[in-house]
């Protein structure tokens, strides 16, 4: 199901995300005492600021790969999936929200890809990648001299003042901290009810489901991309006898 690249964006993503969001927390509240001492004891400050620039370029590249991937990766990788546009996707939508926000029902939600509601809720985070990644380049374009970062020097004036946009893209940092939570309490959660494999295919790649649901999967209309039919067996030719 997850494909080697998918595999990676996932880790590389969440290893960015976890360095972005205590990196920003300390640039945005920094500790009120320094050391005392030479100068280049106290530059701890510039190097939380590298080690954000560095985590927000790796966290960029990997986006803009993942994105290349929803156009040539398999079926449960690509685009299509996060916008749950048919009716089938929006009826599993309230089916998931009953199990996982309700907890009105027990009764699994049997996908073999993700569930409509995940996919809906990645597209929602990719919306906030893009905010985060024109955000944090517009802030950081008057201290560098870089041609990439001047794309977005656009991006400050909309929101009033740099202190502005600083402030929203402080709080999108939060939103992906509460998500990041959320999703791993998720990914047990589910792993339990369904017993799929959720949590092993982070890793392999692989999930399991038996043949019935992924039969009703494929009937349900839920996948945009339903697996193709078997091609029918060729007869094998009788030998001639004499």
């Amino acid at each position: 199901m997850w494909e080697q690249p998918v595999r990676w964006f996932h880790w590389i993503n969440a290893t960015a995300v976890i360095v972005l969001c205590v990196t920003g927390w300390l640039i945005a509240n920094p500790p009120g005492y320094l050391n005392a001492g030479e100068a280049y004891a106290n530059y701890w400050f510039g190097q939380v600021r590298f080690i954000h620039f560095v985590a927000a370029h790796v966290f960029t590249a990997n986006f803009a790969f993942r994105l290349y991937w929803a156009f040539v990766g398999n079926k449960y990788a690509k685009w299509r999936n996060f916008f749950p546009l048919r009716r089938a996707q929006l009826r599993q939508i309230g089916d998931v929200l009953k199990v996982d926000i309700l907890q009105s029902t027990q009764e699994p939600v049997h996908t073999l890809g993700h569930n409509s509601m995940a996919y809906f809720t990645y597209a929602g985070t990719g919306l906030l990648t893009v905010f985060q990644v024109i955000s944090g380049y517009a802030l950081y374009a008057p201290m560098s001299e870089s041609w990439f970062p001047a794309l977005f020097t656009w991006a400050t004036p909309l929101f009033g003042s740099e202190f502005s946009l600083r402030i929203f893209h402080y709080a999108v940092m939060w939103a992906f901290a509460v998500f990041t939570m959320v999703h791993v309490y998720l990914v047990f959660y589910h792993d339990y009810v369904e017993g799929h494999g959720v949590l092993s295919s982070m890793v392999g790649g692989w999930k399991f489901m038996e043949k019935k649901h992924i039969e009703a999967e494929e009937a349900s209309g839920i996948s945009p991309y339903p697996t193709p039919p078997a091609p029918a067996p060729v007869p094998t030719p009788r030998a001639k006898t004499g």
